[in-house]
């Protein structure tokens, strides 16, 4: 017999502005994402350099993450939290910058910096690498959120026990147009974890 797993702690960035468990909590209006990044991973007081290198999928990606894990990870342990992400675009709006900066005749070479992050699954390895966690991780491409398959997939971590806790994210990012939505599933809590919930939490 399944049983119940729960919602803990969800996150939505989207329209320059960041909510977290349904308050909105930053808001940084008509700039760049790239500046509103920057001003939001200031106002949550997030110390991790590496930040400024990411393209802007993995920033996107681990700001949303971190708001929540900063306050569940604990330093002193393994952390057996597995991450399972989706979105639309894949690594889109970096795989064109890549190819502008091969066409760019003045270029003596690609961009190696840029070429990294040419996968949509490295963010995922961007916020496991900042937490040292070593448990199962996915990266899907949909064409819409798919609610049902986020649910699905980590009910069967936690239901054969491969993961104490499982965050979810669908993180968007193409040519400055942008939504983050990443939520921590567990074996307790009070927010029931289903398809119903994460489409609601999602809009």
């Amino acid at each position: 017999m399944k049983s119940n797993t729960y919602i803990s702690n969800y996150c939505v960035i989207e329209n320059n502005s960041v909510t977290v468990n349904g308050e909105k909590q930053f808001e940084w209006e008509n700039t760049s994402f790239s500046e509103f990044a920057k001003m939001a991973y200031k106002h949550f007081g997030m110390e991790y350099p590496k930040f400024f290198k990411m393209d802007s999928l993995s920033k996107l990606a681990f700001l949303a993450s971190e708001i929540i894990l900063t306050e569940i990870v604990n330093k002193e342990d393994e952390n057996d939290i597995a991450l399972v992400f989706a979105n639309r675009s894949s690594s889109l709006d970096t795989d064109v910058k890549y190819q502008d900066s091969i066409a760019d005749k003045e270029a003596y070479f690609p961009s190696p910096s840029v070429f990294v992050y040419t996968l949509p699954n490295i963010c995922i390895g961007e916020i496991s690498i900042k937490h040292k966690l070593q448990s199962e991780n996915a990266f899907f491409v949909f064409e819409d959120f798919n609610a049902g398959f986020m649910s699905d997939y980590a009910n069967l971590l936690l239901d054969t026990n491969k993961t104490e806790k499982v965050l979810c994210g669908w993180v968007e990012y193409y040519n400055e147009n942008f939504k983050a939505f990443v939520y921590l599933v567990e074996k307790q809590g009070e927010l029931i974890h289903n398809e119903q919930t994460i489409t609601t939490l999602y809009n």
